[in-house]
């Protein structure tokens, strides 16, 4: 039993809904919650003073805080992490779930366009910033072919078994020549049919290893840099794709909160490895809350991020849509859209008619 999970089943009935209205109080309005207001709420009556001497012991255990100096209390970073995961009501609305399904259409073909559609509906629903992550093309390669453009440039040409075509710029070995290039592409194109480029790079080592006498040093530098120009840890094929940034920057009128969304944005656009998120949601199928310095992305912006991967046909995580906003979020109903959204993502992508 985790630490969270331990402290809630031992806090008693009480307890526990004065910490829950404290959260639900605090995420609908951002205001601190006071012991008078909860005389007013709670389910039993309970004195003012009674209600302060529980929220002490829920202040000792680290759950609430008083912000400055006042009477009233808003949860910690650990007590949001304790209530999504021990007392958060989850359910979608039909409005939301219909709004959802208006943005993508089961005929759809063109996958880029899909998503964009998607990442502006996220946006719009939850009123945050969202996020999704397209994913890179893996369809079987048909023909692979390297270009001279100068002495210290060269040009490597992907083409995929479905037409799709992929062109990447890279600095080649030094001294190769219009032969090595030949044999290096025609090395490669022995090994391509009906393989991914995850496939190629994996057979890649072994094969040239069993052949090098066969191919010139040059040519096999060439094919090492080549492939290796398409697994650069700057880009991997995949695409981040962020809509609705004006929703939070309309949440901050506080010029702190201004500072923090602004270095929010920095580290998105700095953050060249956006093959991240997925590792991030790999740990289970469903949605993850990551709360403030839980994400190291968003550390230092207080920002939360709620996401969940989308998987294809072979049921292997391709991408991940999410939705950033600050910790004060209505993670009750952003938790399900977020899961219906990438489920139903998912749905698309496995259906016959899509491409990348």
């Amino acid at each position: 039993m985790t630490d969270n999970a331990q402290i809630l089943s031992e806090m008693n009935d009480r307890s526990r809904e004065v910490f829950r209205r404290v959260v639900e109080g605090y995420l609908g309005t951002g205001d601190p919650v006071g012991s008078r207001t909860l005389t007013r709420t709670m389910s039993e009556k309970v004195s003012a003073a009674t209600i302060r001497n529980v929220m002490q012991d829920l202040e000792f255990l680290g759950l609430i805080q008083a912000p400055h100096v006042s009477a009233g209390r808003i949860p910690t970073q650990a007590g949001l992490r304790m209530f999504v995961d021990g007392l958060l009501e989850a359910k979608l609305g039909d409005e939301d779930r219909d709004r959802i399904e208006a943005t993508v259409d089961a005929t759809e073909s063109d996958v880029a366009a899909m998503l964009d559609r998607v990442g502006s509906a996220l946006s719009g629903i939850t009123q945050g910033a969202s996020l999704v992550l397209a994913p890179k093309h893996e369809a079987p390669v048909k023909h692979i072919e390297f270009v001279s453009l100068a002495a210290d440039r060269a040009l490597v040409v992907l083409v995929h078994a479905d037409g799709h075509v992929e062109n990447r710029v890279f600095v080649p070995p030094p001294g190769q020549t219009p032969s090595s290039m030949r044999e290096a592409a025609n090395f490669l194109n022995s090994l391509v049919q009906g393989r991914t480029l995850s496939d190629i790079r994996a057979l890649m080592g072994a094969e040239i290893e069993a052949h090098r006498a066969e191919l010139d040093g040059l040519a096999a530098d060439l094919i090492d840099k080549g492939l290796a120009a398409w697994e650069t840890d700057g880009d991997r094929g995949d695409r981040l794709i962020v809509r609705g940034r004006a929703n939070l920057l309309a949440e901050g009128a506080d010029p702190e909160d201004l500072e923090r969304i602004r270095t929010l944005f920095d580290d998105l656009e700095r953050k060249r490895d956006i093959t991240e998120f997925l590792q991030l949601t790999e740990e289970g199928e469903g949605v993850r809350i990551f709360i403030g310095s839980e994400n190291k992305l968003f550390s230092l912006s207080g920002s939360s991020l709620v996401v969940s991967p989308y998987m294809n046909a072979d049921r292997r995580i391709v991408g991940a849509v999410g939705v950033i906003g600050p910790t004060r979020l209505n993670y009750g109903r952003i938790v399900p859209i977020v899961d219906y959204t990438a489920q139903l993502v998912g749905r698309m992508l496995s259906g016959p008619n899509t491409r990348g």
